[in-house]
């Protein structure tokens, strides 16, 4: 099995079996010795590090307009994202809007230490008046804060 690995994955103590790829974001993202410590230990044993393919990340950023996450994802979420839909590997996050997203794409998806999240579809909706939008902002009626809200 293929994984594409989240940072949180070097943060934790979670066991690795198979082919593992992350991105160089990723590795960006690991701040702390215990992380820079796993990335090592992985990278010894085969973990391989890439970017992903412009075209999967245009994929991406069509699937996280259409689940309402697109103004949540990270840049470092949209490379794993991607990576995972190039290489039709297992995503290995707790990260929910990425676990959103990566059931819109089909993307299979393990979490480390949160339960699994269900797919959802967020709605955009005025704090003001009330009336529902396709993004966030201000409304263009009152004025008021755009949200994002469960549907």
């Amino acid at each position: 099995m293929t994984l594409v690995l989240d940072a949180s994955v070097f943060f934790s103590e979670m066991p690795i079996e198979g082919a593992a790829w992350t991105t160089p974001s990723v590795v960006g993202e690991l701040g702390d010795l215990h992380a820079k410590c796993r990335f090592t230990a992985l990278a010894a044993t085969g973990l391989r590090v890439r970017e992903p393919r412009e075209e999967d990340l245009i994929r991406v950023d069509a699937a996280a307009l259409r689940t309402g996450d697109a103004g949540v994802l990270s840049g470092t979420d949209r490379d794993i994202l991607a990576l995972a839909l190039e290489l039709s590997a297992v995503l290995v996050t707790d990260d929910f809007a990425v676990q959103n997203v990566a059931h819109r794409l089909e993307i299979e998806t393990r979490s480390i230490r949160q339960r699994p999240a269900r797919a959802i579809k967020w709605r955009y909706r005025c704090s003001g008046c009330g009336r529902y939008w396709r993004e966030p902002g201000d409304c263009p009626v009152c004025g008021a804060a755009i949200k994002r809200k469960l549907k």
